[in-house]
């Protein structure tokens, strides 16, 4: 490891164990939506209120409902039949991730570059767990969406410190081994500092961890087989594991030997999934 990534890898360790870790913030949209989630007797009617304030993201969940994944045969164009549609758990989760898109742009372009380049391949991978999490278990395909949005949440401080170290974003190898090395232990911290349920604050810290064996499929499982999916057909080193000695894919009842997109019914899905989100 280059001298460079060993220094600021320190840095930020030291920041995370004092606290002094400027970690992003929710955007102010999704913290109401959240909000609005949490009582249990929420209409329809008032969480399209909260929702309906933020035109882009009212825009992207009408969009979403009509996707070939979710549509019915009668289009649907306000945002009320949406959430009647989807429902409200599943409006939250959905607007939440949606949400986050805005957290993912900076100011120099290096780095607006590689934030963009990490949002879609979060919406990638989103669109896979989705799919996962319908044909292979009982979990919920919103959870499953939005732990697929959020599993390499905790990149944005590294690269946040980046945009104001130029020896850093100068030097692209050192910066993608600091992301890689510790990215998990910050998106953990994250996620619970957005009080994220357990299920879902696991997620970074816990999906690449390819012996990890828990007692019944859970959403580390199915971002983790998402992930190694999404680079089938690349020469990524995941590639080059034994997929069949990984546990995620027995406790799905996915054949590791098995690429998704071959399955055509599977492809489309995948397809239309990974649609929605962009």
């Amino acid at each position: 490891m280059s001298k460079l990534a060993d220094k600021v890898q320190q840095d930020l360790i030291q920041a995370i164990e004092n606290d002094e870790l400027v970690l992003p913030t929710l955007p102010e949209v999704a913290l109401k939506v959240r909000e609005a989630a949490e009582n249990p007797n929420i209409s329809t009617q008032q969480l399209s209120k909260v929702i309906g304030n933020d035109a882009a993201l009212t825009a992207r969940i009408i969009k979403v409902v009509n996707s070939p994944l979710l549509r019915t045969s009668k289009e649907i164009t306000d945002l009320q039949m949406a959430i009647n549609r989807l429902g409200i758990n599943y409006t939250c989760n959905l607007a939440i991730g949606l949400a986050m898109e805005q957290m993912f742009q900076a100011t120099s372009d290096v780095v607006d570059r590689k934030m963009r380049e990490m949002w879609a391949k979060s919406t990638e991978i989103a669109g896979i767990c989705h799919v996962l999490c319908k044909q292979f278990t009982r979990l919920m395909p919103d959870q499953a969406t939005l732990a697929g949005l959020i599993h390499q949440i905790g990149a944005l401080p590294i690269l946040a410190y980046a945009e104001d170290h130029n020896d850093l974003l100068a030097d692209s190898i050192s910066l993608n081994h600091v992301i890689e090395q510790i990215h998990p232990i910050i998106g953990d911290k994250i996620l619970r500092t957005w009080a994220f349920p357990e299920q879902l604050a696991i997620v970074p810290s816990q999906y690449l961890d390819f012996t990890r064996n828990s007692p019944k499929v859970d959403y580390v499982d199915i971002v983790q087989v998402a992930t190694l999916q999404s680079y089938i057909g690349t020469e990524h080193p995941y590639t080059k594991l034994d997929w069949s000695q990984i546990p995620a894919f027995a406790k799905l009842g996915l054949d590791p030997s098995k690429d998704m997109h071959e399955d055509e019914d599977l492809s489309a899905a995948m397809e239309a999934a990974m649609g929605m989100l962009q």
